[in-house]
């Protein structure tokens, strides 16, 4: 079986994040098939390409198991590369283009590495209430 090869960005920290994220997806995958009663909103963040080479990374809520290596999910935010694609809409994707993966347990964030490179590009408020929902920020 190959895998496809998830293009990297020109950022090294959202690189180094991605490739944590997808390094520890194993622990999403455990929690999404046994939660735990504290343990809601299991989300995927998924590079969809777009034109050449460019890709979009988006959150997909609503994640279902369709077949082998392949998923389903709705767009947890308004895609803004993807012609015609709107937060709500479902679309598929395969293993190799998960970037990251996130939960709530007991209303704090988990995983979300690569929101931790954007918190220095948000304002200090928006940062520290970023921070303040992440179980470990």
């Amino acid at each position: 079986m190959t895998a496809k090869i998830h293009r990297r960005t020109s950022d090294p920290k959202m690189n180094a994040a991605i490739a944590l994220g997808r390094a520890t997806l194993a622990k999403f995958w455990a929690s999404y098939a046994a939660p735990k009663e504290s343990e809601t909103g299991h989300s995927l963040k998924v590079r969809f390409q777009y034109g050449g080479n460019n890709g979009e990374h988006i959150w997909m809520a609503e994640v279902k198991k369709i077949g082998d290596n392949s998923y389903s999910g709705r767009f947890a935010n308004a895609p803004v590369h993807l012609r015609g694609k709107r937060a709500g809409d479902v679309a598929e994707f395969r293993d190799a283009d998960i970037s990251d993966w996130m939960f709530l347990r007991n209303g704090k964030i988990v995983g979300g590495e690569t929101i931790r490179p954007m918190l220095k590009k948000m304002s200090k408020a928006d940062a520290d209430a970023l921070r303040a929902r992440m179980e470990t920020p």
